[in-house]
Formats: structure tokens, C-alpha cells, sequence
């Protein structure tokens, strides 16, 4: 069993996924921001590689981006900067990027070294269904990552059934249709979340985009297995002056521990 498979077995509800910009706010920090991140209690870490035109991203991720690849953080520096990291975090981690550094890279490289140093999961959400399913998937499985696909709330239920099949680990449910770190209705989230959840789907289910508190992170468990946060938490990053500190606070705030 896969480390986001039993996470999901252990846990069914309020899974907690923070994502941050890997080589953000220092090109150093990633590993050390990763270890606060379990220590505090995230449950899943997904970790984003930086790139510099990337679509589904918000103002927040989009500036840390830049600075993490003004800071050198390239794929390859990165699964370099992973090779140990196995020996301290013991939590899932995925990584979350965009295909065309990805393939600039070698795919099929990529995932094998991904593999190699202990990922457990990938997110690319330029890569459509179709190209995963016909050219993509059978090396991703190879190596035993799990690929997590994203759906919206105008994502149709026989998309949405599709995208299911095809994902592995969890399907990450978009709140809204627009970019991270945007305010949301949650009322409108719920009854979203709600419907998907009529489905009976095999993947559990994870909420992301204007997830950012205590409040807004528990408004979403009635109807999901947990959700993810990221602009809130690299805004506290940016903010901060220690961010191994920083990184405990904001933990312990959403999970009140």
C-alpha cells in the first residue's frame, strides 16, 4: 500500500495538504519548511516546482515562482535536493508542476527519479485526460506514482466520473472555476462538494483553491475527506522573518493543536 493510500485508510476526515513553492522563500528552505510542515501536523505535503507561466496559479503562487526560479530552483536541482529526504519526512508528498519543464526534462525521466528519491504522487493539470490516458499513464505507473486530476464545479458528472477512474491517491476538487487564492462562497463550495460526493467515487476527495483558515478548512469537511492550502501559506512565508516558525504557527492555527 502507497503512503496515500494508507494515509487515506488511517484518516477520513480533515486531511490537511499544504502546498508551497519548492526554493521558496529561500532556494535552501525547501527541506527544512517540509520537516516544520510535519512536525506541526500536515498530513500531506504537495510541493510545487517552480515555473514561470503557471495557468492555474494565482498572484501569490505566481510571484513565488518567480522568486524560487530567480533563486535557481530548477526539476533537476530539486530531485537533487530530495535524494535524502525520505530519512526525515515521513508523510506523502507530491509534486505539482506544469508539462512543459516536465518534458522539457524527459518525462519518463522525471518520473523515474521522482520515484527513485521517494514522491508518491503527481499533480500537472495542463495535462488532459486524453494524452494521459493514451501516452502518459503507463510510465507514471511504472513507476508507482499515483496522478491526481482536478475537476470544477462546472465539471460534468460524467467528466467528473472519468477523471475519477483515471486519478489515483485523491481527486482534487477545484472550489471555484478561477485561480488559487481567491475568496469563496462556501455555501455554494458545500453544495458543490455535496453533489460529488452523491457520486460514490473511489477517490477521496480534497478541496482546494480559498481554503486559507481554521474556519474555511472545517467549512469544507462535511463533504470531503480535507482540503488543501497553499496562497495562505506562502503569504505567511513571504512574511515572515523565520519561516521554520512561521510554518508551525500557521499548522497549529488551522489545526487548533
Amino acid at each position: 500500500m502507497g503512503r496515500l493510500s494508507d494515509l487515506f485508510d488511517r484518516k477520513k476526515k480533515n486531511v490537511l495538504n499544504v502546498y508551497f513553492t519548492a526554493g521558496f522563500p529561500e532556494r535552501n528552505s525547501t527541506i527544512p519548511i517540509m520537516e516544520a510542515l510535519q512536525q506541526s501536523g500536515a498530513d500531506l505535503i504537495e510541493l510545487g516546482m517552480p515555473y514561470s507561466d503557471p495557468l492555474a496559479d494565482g498572484p501569490v503562487i505566481q510571484e513565488s515562482s518567480m522568486v524560487a526560479l530567480s533563486n535557481g530552483m530548477t526539476i533537476a536541482g530539486l530531485l537533487n535536493e530530495l535524494k535524502e529526504f525520505r530519512k526525515k519526512i515521513q508523510v506523502p508528498v507530491i509534486l505539482m508542476g506544469y508539462m512543459n519543464p516536465v518534458l522539457q526534462y524527459g518525462f519518463e525521466k522525471f518520473c523515474k527519479e521522482a520515484a527513485e528519491v521517494g514522491i508518491d504522487g503527481l499533480i500537472l493539470p495542463d495535462l488532459p485526460a486524453f494524452e494521459f490516458e493514451h501516452h502518459y499513464s503507463s510510465i507514471i505507473r511504472q513507476y508507482g506514482l499515483d496522478f491526481i486530476f482536478l475537476v470544477t464545479p462546472e465539471t460534468s458528472e460524467e467528466r467528473v466520473r472519468t477523471l475519477d477512474e483515471l486519478s489515483s491517491g485523491f481527486l482534487y476538487a477545484v472550489s471555484s472555476s478561477s485561480t488559487t487564492g481567491k475568496d469563496k462562497d462556501f455555501t455554494a463550495v458545500n453544495n458543490y462538494l455535496q453533489r460529488l460526493s452523491g457520486y460514490g467515487l473511489k477517490n477521496p476527495i480534497l478541496v482546494g483553491f480559498g481554503i486559507k483558515d481554521r474556519e474555511s478548512f472545517l467549512s469544507v469537511s462535511p463533504y470531503a475527506s480535507g482540503a488543501i492550502i497553499g496562497s495562505a501559506f506562502i503569504k505567511t512565508l513571504a512574511d515572515a522573518d523565520d519561516a521554520i516558525e512561521a510554518t508551525h504557527t500557521f499548522v497549529r492555527n488551522i489545526l487548533n493543536s
